[in-house]
């Protein structure tokens, strides 16, 4: 079984995801850094999103405050709810059309 394991930059970006073999969990910084030489900070991450909240993938955000792996952020005004999801200033219709978000007009348009 592969486990996980997301390398963090000194910005908190993924910069890349690793599978190794499970029987070096225990000693996983280690075993990256040294026995594999790729060095760096590095993070668990599940596939099925169970701890960190979704699988980190290049780009993504670490935020260790709320220990959760996030995507980056859409736009300027777009914020971050609790459960690691961007928001926009303004709620998207729930009709059954396709919008796309105008970051100028701070608007939602149909597409």
């Amino acid at each position: 079984m592969a486990i996980y394991f997301a390398e963090i930059d000194e910005s908190s970006r993924v910069v890349r995801v690793v599978s190794i073999p499970a029987v070096q969990v225990s000693r996983a910084q280690e075993y990256l850094s040294s026995d594999l030489g790729l060095g760096g900070n590095w993070i668990e991450t599940f596939p099925d999103g169970s701890v960190r909240e979704r699988f980190a993938s290049v780009g993504m955000l670490y935020h260790a405050d709320t220990d959760q792996f996030i995507s980056a952020q859409p736009f300027s005004s777009w914020t971050l709810d609790a459960s690691g999801v961007w928001q926009a200033p303004v709620a998207c219709p729930g009709d059954t059309s396709e919008y796309s978000w105008n970051e100028d007009l701070q608007k939602w348009e149909a597409l």
